[in-house]
């Protein structure tokens, strides 16, 4: 376990592996522990870094602003202060999010970006997740912080019915989802969230000039899947890979393809994991 100290506060990250660095960025909800498996797989080839944005994991919660593009900046602060000049960013649901807007910001600063189940457009949020992001929750929050608690203890019930359609080991999903929920305040579950509906990125990202790879899944119940042809139409140089057995946590679903086609895109190795796949 390792940390730094920012403007805002204390970050958590881990690191792992040798090789050029790649930085992980987790989703809404989640914290480095996504990326466990990710870390482990690929460790032989890279140097990951897996941090937990503001307020989530292990990171402090101090900050008054969790926000997308906050996260943003704490991706810039995070390489600036370990030395790292460029790299490439992989971003999962929200992280994704992050990792394009932070490309679209520094891209002297940003090698390549692998975004899984993101939203390119933050309508793209199930009907859930639109709920979770209405504004008027958060001055609700700040008035009566109290209520989150049995916010907490609802979605933990929910998410022992609700995670056998995230992800095929449903045991797993729902341990993973309802530690990290448990780690959350108020104010970044909700303004995250809230943000992150607000992005719309599509006018953006064709302005990218490094290679820009989505990794999607087919039943992906939280994220549309069909972001995959709104980020291929707002840049037609983006691979799209096409998880058709995966949800919202392809990494999960299919690790073996997940890492070896994530693998061969960061190491521009030719061949399929590193071409389009159509879909």
């Amino acid at each position: 376990m390792a940390t730094l100290v920012t403007e805002q506060g204390v970050v958590h990250y881990e690191a792992y592996g040798r090789g050029r660095p790649v930085l992980l960025l987790h989703g809404w909800l989640n914290s480095w522990n996504v990326w466990r498996s990710t870390i482990e797989a690929l460790g032989r080839d890279f140097r990951l870094y897996a941090l937990d944005f503001f307020g989530f994991g292990d990171s402090s919660d101090q900050a008054n602003d969790f926000s997308v593009s906050n996260f943003s900046t704490l991706v810039t602060q995070f390489m600036a202060q370990l030395g790292i000049q460029r790299a490439p960013l992989v971003g999962h649901s929200m992280g994704g999010t992050v990792a394009l807007t932070t490309a679209i910001r520094h891209p002297d600063q940003i090698a390549k970006v692998a975004v899984v189940g993101s939203p390119i457009d933050g309508a793209s949020l199930s009907p859930l997740l639109r709920i979770a992001a209405y504004p008027g929750w958060q001055s609700l929050a700040r008035k009566v912080p109290a209520m989150f608690r049995p916010v907490q203890f609802g979605l933990n019930l929910f998410l022992r019915v609700y995670s056998r359609f995230l992800a095929r080991d449903a045991r797993a999903v729902c341990q993973m989802l309802t530690s990290d929920l448990n780690k959350l305040t108020v104010m970044p579950f909700l303004e995250s969230i809230g943000t992150l509906r607000q992005t719309d990125l599509r006018s953006l990202v064709g302005c990218l000039d490094m290679p820009v790879m989505g990794i999607y899944g087919a039943k992906d119940v939280l994220v549309d899947p069909g972001q995959a042809q709104v980020l291929k139409q707002a840049l037609p140089s983006g691979q799209i890979a096409w998880f058709e057995d995966s949800g919202h946590f392809p990494m999960m679903d299919e690790p073996e393809r997940f890492h070896t086609t994530l693998r061969d895109f960061l190491a521009d190795v030719p061949g399929e994991g590193n071409a389009t796949v159509h879909y």
